[in-house]
């Protein structure tokens, strides 16, 4: 599977960014999808994950109720609408594939990262 992020960019607090991640090669493999996050000097944190059948969802706690999560099964794309945005949502957003149902927030249990997108809040 090969997983292409984009729809990053510049916003300011309180702002709004969508991103999304289409998936492209063995599509048919995809159990569930999640959005990471990394900050500069910081390692690689969970946000979002989605069963890409059944639409579970899962958020980390700082960005539940801002972030929605959600798939476009037919052009095999993720995506994650982040609203009220915070400088601390600053960071290169990366999505990843777990082929099946394991701890969905664990980053070692996803593979195919993309390139990321970075998304900058200004204060």
């Amino acid at each position: 599977v090969q997983l292409q992020a984009s729809g990053g960019g510049l916003v300011q607090a309180g702002g709004s960014l969508r991103l999304s991640c289409a998936a492209s090669g063995r599509t048919f493999s995809l159990y569930r999808m999640g959005w990471f996050r990394q900050a500069p000097g910081k390692e690689r944190e969970f946000v979002a994950a989605i069963n890409w059948s059944g639409g579970v969802t899962y958020y980390s706690d700082s960005v539940k109720g801002r972030f929605t999560i959600s798939t476009h099964n037919a052009k095999n794309t993720v995506y994650l609408q982040m609203n009220s945005l915070k400088p601390e949502d600053t960071g290169v957003y990366y999505c990843g594939h777990s082929p099946g149902n394991f701890q969905p927030t664990a980053v070692r249990r996803y593979g195919s990262w993309g390139q990321g997108t970075l998304v900058t809040v200004s204060s």
